[in-house]
């Protein structure tokens, strides 16, 4: 875990010599970012994407890098690629590094630049997928290539995966893989993947790397409320659509009860420590952990939306005409779920639907913890502060998932691991899924960096 040292004094860099990336490998980061962006790979939903073009670039580079990769696929044009990059230990276990190809819709009326372009303007790429997530698939390209014409060689096997389908349901993705591939991954004990290590400016001097070390099951809920079609005019005490907006109602509004996880605590302690805060009692009888979040300033939004399992209302589906009542509703719940409060979500959901509307899961995924007191954790922390002695690297939860929970059925510890240095004011987080999705060249060199000291050393 990061220590507590008074963020006003500055940390000493290492004296530890690093063989530093070669300059193409930093040419690389931007080139492939870039191209990357440029294959439009939007997932849609509901099998509306292709995948296989960007597999295919990346193939090739890995293939240029001396590796052997496969492309894999459940659906045609679902194309996943995995490849393994042999250690010179053979007995050490391996490590598993992975990113998807597949990104959200963009509407090109609503950027800056066009959001399929991967233009490099001002030293900042522009894109959909430049933070989600086909930067860090650029930087493992740009390092296992630079290794290659370096001659160099990880201690343990590494193993990459570059998968579709992350941003639907990973049928076609990382769950394919590990129920029909597992083989690819034999060895892998720890795995690194996105959502994590970027520079979160919690004031003009303190910047925080965190690190993900949990993450919030997924919960997909479709509601249906039943009734009684009729006219319109009449009254109808049975009409199907008023029962489904109160149960919909009844659930937006619901104060989830606080759950803290072991890495929210680490979180919250850490946090504290670096805002001069007291270390917080989380068993006293009057502990607020909304208030100290809001204590924490900016820092809190990266524990806020972790505190409580969640359910948020997303899509309505009733009737087909104004003056016909319709006989059924449907809608759909975005649930998460923290570790351990999975059964506390189904119950309250059943105080919460009434008898008038059945609700049923249509997509789950198990929450995560990872040890934030691990080798692996402690590698991650240290390559960060190797390059950024101004570092405050702390542990966090995801409100949301990755791959990582279907890699975890193969019994590999995922961690949020992709490495930005990015400037004071720039909203990382706020990207996601967001308008004008961008990422600073700068940032990529430092993620090149990073990743190759980490891999080389892990």
């Amino acid at each position: 875990m990061a220590d507590h040292q008074d963020p006003r004094t500055p940390k000493q860099p290492s004296d530890r010599s690093v063989d530093r990336p070669g300059a193409q490998a930093l040419d690389e980061v931007v080139e492939f970012t870039s191209g990357l962006i440029r294959i439009d790979t939007t997932n849609r939903g509901g099998g509306d994407c292709r995948e296989r073009p960007a597999a295919e670039y990346v193939a090739e580079r890995l293939s240029g890098a001396g590796l052997d990769p496969f492309l894999l696929e459940r659906t045609p044009g679902r194309t996943n690629v995995v490849a393994r990059v042999p250690g010179t230990d053979p007995a050490a276990d391996a490590l598993l590094v992975h990113g998807h190809l597949d990104v959200v819709p963009a509407d090109p009326s609503e950027w800056t630049v066009h959001p399929f372009s991967g233009e490099v303007r001002d030293g900042v790429v522009w894109g959909r997928g430049a933070v989600d997530m086909k930067d860090m698939d650029a930087m493992v390209l740009a390092v296992v290539r630079d290794w290659a014409r370096r001659g160099v060689r990880p201690r343990r096997d590494i193993v990459l995966a570059f998968t579709a389908d992350e941003e639907d349901s990973a049928a076609d993705g990382a769950a394919f893989l590990a129920d029909r591939h597992p083989e690819l991954f034999e060895g892998c004990t720890e795995g690194i993947s996105e959502c994590g290590a970027f520079t979160f400016h919690a004031g003009p001097r303190l910047a925080v790397y965190p690190i993900g070390a949990g993450e919030r099951g997924t919960a997909w809920v479709r509601l249906t409320a039943r009734g009684t079609a009729g006219h319109g005019s009449k009254i109808n005490q049975e009409n199907a659509v008023s029962r489904l907006a109160a149960a919909v109602a009844r659930i937006g509004e619901h104060r989830w009860p606080l759950r803290l996880t072991g890495t929210v605590r680490a979180a919250l302690t850490e946090l504290a420590a670096l805002h001069g805060i007291d270390e917080p009692d989380f068993d006293a009888p009057d502990f607020d952990a909304d208030r100290l979040v809001q204590k924490l300033g900016p820092a809190g939004g990266l524990v806020a939306p972790t505190l409580r399992n969640s359910a948020n209302p997303t899509m309505l589906d009733a009737g087909y005409k104004v003056n016909v009542i319709p006989g059924a509703a449907t809608a759909h719940i975005d649930g998460r779920c923290l570790p351990g409060a999975e059964e506390e979500f189904a119950a309250t959901l059943d105080a919460l639907t009434g008898p008038d509307v059945d609700w049923e899961f249509t997509h789950r995924e198990i929450p995560l913890e990872s040890p934030v007191d691990s080798p692996t954790y402690a590698g991650l922390r240290a390559a960060i502060e190797h390059f950024d002695p101004e570092a405050h690297v702390v542990p966090f939860c995801l409100s949301g998932g990755t791959d990582a929970k279907h890699f975890a059925r193969l019994g590999v510890v995922g961690y949020g691991f992709t490495p930005l240095k990015l400037p004071y004011g720039f909203d990382y987080p706020a990207l996601f899924h967001g308008v004008d999705e961008r990422v600073p060249v700068d940032a990529l060199h430092f993620g090149v960096r990073v990743l190759d000291h980490y891999l080389q050393s892990a």
